[in-house]
């Protein structure tokens, strides 16, 4: 058989039944296979870039592996950014590029290039995947798929790329049960009785606790650990903070849940971390968009027990003047069903005061209050008559119906949306969250539309971002894949626009029309691209243009149009703690570390 057909065969019985691929000459026999083989298909991006963010959230929304292929060269540089979504975000994927054949290759020369667009692919991935290599010898090309598949997968997973020349793709292999497979080393596994002491040592601090929050990211998810993290929390009663990464695992109504924390997070997340005289967190790496800056100023009362399965994260705190009372090398799952089997007859304190207390803020320092809400008088943001993004969010979050899948780009976009969008059971959310690059959230969408076989899926992305890749229209546009697409319209990057305004005193240099940027008539592309296209600019016409987009059949582009004045509130500004309540932190001080025009609210 041919290598290229033995490639198709292999990633077809990893379970991937979708391949994102844009030909070339050096990939086009990889291509070829896969499209003769009957239980694998190649879908066709406009852009590497798309079809590598596309593959990443296949890999995201299956729990399976992703695959993307690209040409040499231009193609395979083009692949980078997605596979940096996948490196920063622990996500599996098999990235395959073609090369130029092997009797073209620029060897020890010293030019720069020999074959027809040979680039060196490998070197330049290495720093953002767990393996990376060129296969030279046909012989090797099942131990290297195995090898990248067991890596990609293991430990913490992350993305892979195997580099194949041209030549050995259209030659032939052995037998492939002749060829040499990957054994990996037996991994010395974690002694269960060094978990459970540490387990042990856990529990004297949680029973000690009067005020502890319970931190969950997006290591649970990685670690099938959804179940046993609902199970402990309940069984702890300690409220919720999640990361933006899990915030979709508990829904809105469930009574521990508090909200996101950290540096766009909400003002009663924020106050029960700061607050807090414990933080467990597991699975979460606590970024410094998560712990603010200086990280030393993070949860600074509290004693501190994470959870991770990478050490290196664990390290970081005492580089960063922030030790840690427990740093538990291990996966989430382990460490929690470990930690629920011994609980039996644990009880803490009385939580009865503190969770009273983050009740408070959070009825204090709503987001946004429903529309159906009815106080003396309404909220200043429902008297706008242009559209507020708190607003839209609100909206967006009860028409949204329990399962679906939101796909959201960077910005204020993504900070919008995880302040306010409140989320039902088996909903899911999913983000490029620690690349966060603009230009994701679209490729994403149609890559889970996909993995779903071309389900109805939620996206949320701003101008700036959906401009980045809007040449993915037409993806959508040729597999007919029912995506509601809601445009975040400002005409600008908001997000950066407000740091400009901490910085260089609201000079919008390269972030608005007037300081150099510009845009199109959106609604004229998606009506070209066959989207049902409607445009939303009224506060008023808010919940009818939602229910209207989401209820509407095939690819819907709603263009959601709001003024530029919009910012993310709160935000903590850049080198300032992250925002405590009165009683860590005067008033005075509260109000000129943030970012804080607090939204109108009338009390009876």
């Amino acid at each position: 058989m041919k290598l290229s057909d033995y490639v198709a065969d292999f990633l077809a019985r990893q379970g991937i039944k979708h391949v994102f691929a844009i030909t070339g000459g050096a990939s086009i026999h990889l291509i070829h296979s896969i499209a003769a083989h009957p239980e694998i298909d190649f879908i066709c991006p406009q852009h590497e870039q798309g079809g590598a963010m596309a593959a990443d959230a296949y890999a995201r929304v299956t729990g399976n592996l992703g695959a993307a292929i690209a040409t040499s060269g231009p193609g395979a540089t083009n692949l980078i950014t997605g596979i940096c979504c996948s490196w920063f975000d622990s996500v599996p994927v098999i990235y395959i590029t073609g090369q130029v054949t092997t009797f073209r290759f620029k060897g020890e020369t010293g030019v720069r290039q020999m074959g027809f667009q040979e680039t060196e692919i490998v070197k330049m991935v290495e720093p953002v995947t767990k393996y990376a290599t060129l296969v030279t010898d046909a012989k090797r090309i099942r131990y290297e798929l195995e090898k990248a598949v067991h890596i990609a997968k293991s430990g913490r997973p992350g993305p892979v790329l195997i580099d194949i020349p041209d030549d050995l793709q259209r030659g032939p292999v052995d037998d492939p049960a002749d060829l040499v497979g990957f054994l990996p080393d037996p991994a010395p596994p974690r002694a269960a009785a060094d978990l459970a002491r540490e387990i042990d040592a856990c529990l004297p601090l949680l029973a000690a606790a009067e005020r502890p929050v319970l931190v969950v990211g997006w290591g649970v998810r990685l670690a099938g650990a959804v179940n046993e993290i609902r199970q402990l929390a309940d069984r702890l009663g300690f409220p919720i903070v999640p990361s933006w990464a899990a915030m979709d695992i508990f829904p809105a109504t469930d009574p521990l849940l508090v909200g996101g924390f950290g540096t766009h997070g909400t003002r009663f997340g924020n106050f029960s971390v700061q607050n807090a005289d414990l933080v467990l967190a597991i699975g979460a790496r606590l970024s410094t968009r998560e712990t603010g800056s200086p990280m030393s100023s993070w949860a600074r009362g509290a004693k501190t027990i994470i959870v991770d399965v990478d050490p290196a994260e664990l390290n970081k705190f005492a580089h960063f003047g922030r030790p840690l009372n427990m740093a538990i090398a291990a996966d989430a799952k382990d460490f929690t069903a470990g930690l629920l089997a011994r609980l039996a007859g644990f009880q803490g304190r009385d939580l009865a005061p503190w969770l009273a207390r983050v009740r408070g803020w959070k009825a204090r320092y709503p987001v946004c209050l429903p529309s159906y809400y009815k106080p003396v008088c309404l909220p200043s943001y429902y008297k706008e008559e242009a559209v507020n993004p708190y607003v839209f969010v609100e909206a967006l979050s009860r028409a949204s119906a329990d399962g679906d899948l939101l796909f959201v780009d960077t910005g204020c976009a993504i900070a919008w949306m995880m302040q306010g969008f409140k989320f039902k059971p088996g909903q899911r959310l999913f983000h490029a969250f620690n690349n966060t690059p603009m230009g994701y959230a679209l490729p994403a969408a149609i890559g889970g539309s996909i993995a779903l076989g071309n389900a109805s899926v939620i996206c949320v992305c701003g101008d700036g971002s959906l401009l980045m890749n809007i040449q993915e229209l037409v993806t959508a546009q040729r597999h007919r894949l029912p995506i509601k697409l809601f445009l975040i319209n400002n005409n600008g990057y908001s997000m950066v626009q407000q740091t400009q305004e901490q910085w260089f005193d609201g000079v919008y240099h390269a972030t608005s029309v007037e300081g150099g940027l510009g845009f199109p008539d959106f609604l004229k592309i998606a009506e070209a691209c066959e989207f049902t296209a409607l445009k939303l600019d009224r506060n008023d016409d808010i919940t009818s243009v939602v229910k209207q987009a989401l209820a509407t059949d095939g690819p819907v582009f709603c263009d959601v149009r709001l003024p530029s004045s919009h910012r993310v509130v709160p935000q903590s500004r850049f080198g300032r703690p992250i925002e405590d309540s009165e009683p860590l932190l005067p008033r005075d001080e509260f109000i000129e570390n943030m970012i804080v025009a607090p939204m109108e609210v009338c009390v009876s």
